[in-house]
């Protein structure tokens, strides 16, 4: 039996690729996206429901009132986007949560699905409502954009020759569980500066700053604030 010539894995292999391929809000750039939406967010809420199990949620309600209520302005901001651009699809599974963990860690994080975590550490920096719509609209548009799902698909890709997730996580749970946390920030101690690459960060700066101007919020208080951001980072490495 002959074998398969290689140029035909290579065609075949591309072919796949570019049928696995999604498009980011706004920008239109096509994404590898190897794992369904539905898994995706299947996992999500597993992992957020369990990291809550293991993080204390913060009692200060004056806290967690401004946590939530940053949020849901940005979602409904983000709604409101994707509506007006016939992606509303998109969103249809989402069950939006906000929740405010007790942590001296410089952290924030949106899973699929809408999952917010912030953390308490991070008020300081954010300041006040605008500076936390700065956060919330930068992590959420990350989740918006699918970057994680984007970095996951390309972590199966390189670290398990692309085995389907399911496969993945029989097979390699470590392997799989590592790059989930790497993909969403689980576990970082900045979040919100996580090294994502430079496209990314820029398409969660447009849409972040997109978002929170929809949503009632200055823009140009995120200049100061990430001004804030480096100077904490710079404090935090020396």
């Amino acid at each position: 039996m002959k074998s398969i010539p290689y140029h035909i894995h290579l065609l075949v292999f591309m072919i796949f690729l570019l049928a696995s391929c999604s498009t980011v809000p706004v920008t239109g750039r096509k994404q590898l996206a190897l794992i369904p939406s539905s898994t995706m967010l299947s996992m999500s809420f597993q992992q957020y429901d369990a990291f809550l199990k293991e993080n204390k949620l913060s009692t200060n309600q004056e806290q967690t009132r401004m946590v939530k209520r940053v949020g849901h302005n940005i979602q409904n901001a983000v709604e409101k986007y994707m509506a007006d651009h016939n992606r509303s699809d998109a969103l249809k599974d989402y069950h939006w949560e906000f929740n405010l963990v007790e942590s001296s860690e410089v952290n924030a994080w949106c899973m699929p699905g809408g999952k917010v975590v912030i953390y308490s550490g991070i008020l300081p920096i954010t300041q006040d409502e605008a500076g936390l719509a700065v956060v919330m609209g930068h992590e959420i548009a990350h989740a918006v954009a699918r970057h994680g799902d984007e970095r996951m698909s390309q972590g199966l890709l390189v670290q398990t020759g692309g085995l389907a997730l399911s496969t993945a996580l029989a097979t390699k749970p470590e392997t799989t569980r590592q790059l989930w946390m790497a993909a969403f920030g689980l576990g970082a101690s900045v979040g919100v500066m996580l090294p994502y690459s430079r496209l990314h960060e820029n398409e969660a700066d447009r849409l972040g700053l997109i978002f929170m101007a929809m949503a009632g919020y200055d823009p140009r208080v995120a200049v100061e604030f990430w001004k804030r951001m480096s100077q904490e980072l710079s404090l935090i490495h020396i």
